[in-house]
């Protein structure tokens, strides 16, 4: 199967579906829904086509599902930097870190698997939106800061059947 195609419930909504080939799946979108302009920090889910990078799964959280991207596994100390100005903005870095940064290593189950997705990587422009990934939605697919989430029975079945060449396609309400 080819491309993941993502769309909002309605304009501005934080949940809608993902079409790969005949399969439907729900997920939840940023907090701003689905945006043309993406900026940092703005909550919107970007319009786009992205090509999938890699997985990164947490191991003492499960088995790691089949997917047709390279797998990393995450450590306690890592991060990705959301820092606009830095030199490593939108990317993996090790913690401690002293500029702005998500960590990835949560508490809570949402970045037990995360794809990275080629949003705003090549190379990354100051200010455009960093860390928009797909991971695992919370409980009542709750928005998101702008990532794409689903359910992790889900997200296992989208990992295992994308082709490497697939992409996620984020379409306009």
């Amino acid at each position: 199967m080819s491309d993941l195609i993502v769309t909002a419930d309605a304009p501005g909504a934080t949940t809608g579906w993902a079409q790969l080939g005949a399969r439907k799946f729900r997920c939840a979108l940023g907090r701003s829904g689905i945006v043309a302009d993406k900026r940092e920090g703005d909550g919107g889910t970007p319009v786009g086509s992205f090509p999938l990078r890699r997985l990164f799964v947490r191991a003492d959280r499960g088995a790691t599902p089949a997917a047709a991207v390279p797998v990393s596994v995450i450590k306690p100390e890592d991060g990705w930097c959301d820092a606009p100005e830095h030199p490593d903005y939108n990317r993996r870095v090790a913690l401690p870190f002293a500029a702005s940064h998500e960590k990835m290593w949560l508490d809570d189950h949402v970045y037990d698997l995360v794809l990275v997705i080629g949003h705003n990587d090549d190379p990354p422009v100051p200010h455009k939106g960093s860390a928009v990934f797909v991971h695992l939605a919370r409980d009542g697919y709750k928005p998101t800061e702008g990532c794409i989430a689903f359910s992790r029975a889900d997200l296992e079945a989208i990992l295992q059947a994308m082709a490497p060449s697939g992409r996620v396609v984020v379409e306009a309400a």
